[in-house]
């Protein structure tokens, strides 16, 4: 692999660090510059905007939006932004049900595997929902698309062969195989 590819900075991390948030996405503090270099400011925006309206003007300002990992709303917490070195609370306002139904209402069907889309753009919901089958929160995660990601294992897509994709959360397998799709349909 080439060390200086974007994939592979955005997944260097030694395994003991302390550079990442909690939630185990592995993003080096060294490589912010890259990762702001990587997202569409534009596709960005139909994120937030699907947000409620104190955290949308929160994350507008924010001098770090671009470094955006994703935004967590949990019934009765404050709402999160999560980036590489950790979590900044957007308001501290505890966040209601009608802060998540506003949210939902903006966000592709929920399927049965609790995740969704924002339509024309890379970004994933996943919900959590209670024993009742509501919606009680959502992890909103930006999706950058990375060119390039995917010229490892380009001989094994031409040859037909399977691949398989191992990895943690945020390491870029999704990454990788919307490249892989990219080339599968160039082809």
């Amino acid at each position: 692999p080439d060390p200086s590819s974007p994939l592979e900075a955005l997944a260097r991390r030694p395994s003991n660090s302390s550079d990442s948030s909690s939630s185990g996405l592995a993003v080096s503090l060294e490589d912010k510059h890259d990762l702001e270099a990587l997202t569409d400011p534009a596709e960005l925006d139909a994120l937030i905007t699907l947000l409620p309206p104190r955290i949308q003007a929160a994350l507008q300002d924010h001098p770090r939006r671009l470094q955006l990992l994703e935004v967590v709303l949990d019934l009765g917490r404050r709402p999160l932004a999560r980036f590489a070195d950790g979590d900044f609370v957007l308001s501290e306002k505890l966040l209601d049900y009608d802060d998540i139904a506003r949210a939902l209402a903006n966000v592709g069907d929920v399927g049965a595997d609790n995740r969704a889309g924002i339509n024309g753009t890379l970004h994933r919901i996943s919900v959590i929902r209670n024993r009742q089958g509501a919606v009680v929160g959502l992890t909103c995660r930006v999706g950058r698309a990375i060119r390039g990601s995917a010229e490892l294992v380009r001989d094994l897509l031409i040859s037909g062969r399977s691949v398989l994709l191992l990895g943690r959360p945020g390491v870029g397998k999704t990454t990788a195989i919307r490249e892989i799709s990219r080339i599968l349909s160039d082809e």
